[in-house]
């Protein structure tokens, strides 16, 4: 008579290793899923990181000096270099290289040696091309050791990972929205008056190729008052032109109908507020990009640049596939990423789009409910490589 087996225990612990190259987008996607993946099923995460000021700037916590720190329950280690001897007994349940990241091959030989071995993922960029419902989730085999890598890819469909999502972030977002006196008190830490909260409040985080120069000078012309919110370092050139003088946290300036604001670089959960007190959002890369869909508010995405332009690619893909969108939230969007076919008016960019924000608000709960459809990321994932890990 056949012995019984006992099933495949579900995973314990999980190594993410994140090389940082877009200052902050890579590490704050990374960042949200090692807490989500801690707080909400109990894995227990190591997440190597090479750049620990970067990582500071979206987490006060970090202490760049450290090679290993626990924060929020995650265990951090810095990540200096490929070198270094790995036993068995080091390698997580699942090990996941964010990004096509080359982890240390030492740690690669010790996973090959350790049994079970363990769930390899390399974890993808966020991308709504249509190709990647065919790629995602497929097996690529180490050439000359018994291990398989699988990719895992992010998406807007159910044939992808889906998207970053916590649990009860939709009922944080609604309770914080309904609070006006609190969302006031929450701006009024970043030199928002009273008098400015019946203002446009537009959050500003892009790329320094962005034209924000022509847009600000569209706005300050404008007879809409605006309040722009950048944070230091976002836009430099152009924010010290405006306010004329260093850009600063705390620096403000009003010209015409246009005041800016310089914010400190805040925690993820205050980014998160801040998405949701503005009535428009400009994002950029990946992590804001996904945080701004969330918040249910009109954004303007400004994509990671590429060579040969094939950023221009993947935006009109995502534009594409979008239902929270109109025509001129496409012409604003083409032309803030470089990507108009025509010269660009941009005060005849900017005015039906204005005037399109209510309705796009409106949309986005439509798009996000086709978002939730699919699962969250972090609870696929999790799904997955237990598929991989029963075999």
């Amino acid at each position: 008579m056949p012995q019984k087996t006992s099933p495949q225990a579900s995973p314990a612990s999980l190594a993410l290793f994140c090389k940082v190259v877009d200052n902050y987008g890579d590490i704050g996607i990374c960042w949200r899923l090692a807490r989500q993946l801690e707080r909400e099923h109990g894995i227990a995460v190591t997440l190597w990181v090479d750049d620990l000021r970067s990582f500071r700037r979206i987490c006060p916590e970090v202490a760049i000096e450290c090679e290993i720190q626990r924060i929020d329950a995650v265990t951090v280690r810095h990540w200096r270099d490929q070198e270094g001897v790995f036993a068995d007994s080091d390698v997580a349940d699942i090990v996941i290289e964010f990004f096509a990241c080359d982890i240390p091959p030492g740690y690669i030989k010790a996973m090959s040696e350790r049994t079970p071995r363990p769930v390899w993922l390399n974890l993808e960029g966020l991308t709504a091309e249509t190709w990647v419902e065919g790629c995602h989730t497929l097996p690529s085999p180490h050439p000359s050791l018994p291990l398989t890598k699988y990719f895992f890819f992010p998406g807007f469909t159910s044939r992808t990972g889906g998207l970053l999502l916590e649990s009860g972030l939709a009922q944080q977002r609604g309770a914080f929205q309904r609070d006006h006196a609190g969302m006031a008190a929450f701006l009024a830490r970043f030199g928002v008056a009273p008098t400015e909260m019946t203002a446009l409040k537009v959050s500003l985080f892009c790329y320094p190729q962005a034209p924000v120069s022509d847009l600000f000078a569209v706005w300050q012309s404008g007879g809409q008052a605006i309040v722009c919110l950048v944070p230091e370092g976002v836009a430099a050139d152009a924010v010290e032109a405006f306010l004329g003088q260093a850009p600063i946290a705390g620096a403000a300036m009003t010209r015409g109908a246009l005041t800016v604001r310089v914010l400190p670089f805040v925690p993820q959960p205050d980014y998160d507020k801040l998405l949701w007190a503005c009535d428009l959002n400009f994002v950029r890369g990946e992590d804001s990009f996904v945080r701004a869909q969330w918040a249910g508010r009109p954004f303007i995405w400004n994509i990671y640049p590429q060579d040969k332009d094939l950023h221009h690619v993947k935006l009109n893909a995502f534009l594409q596939a979008c239902t929270a969108k109109t025509d001129h939230l496409i012409a604003l969007s083409l032309a803030w990423n470089g990507a108009a076919k025509a010269s660009v008016d941009w005060a005849a960019l900017w005015k039906p789009f204005a005037a399109d924000m209510p309705e796009i608000a409106a949309m986005s709960e439509d798009w996000q409910r086709q978002m939730l459809a699919n699962g969250d990321l972090a609870s696929n994932l999790l799904r997955f490589a237990e598929t991989v890990a029963r075999g």
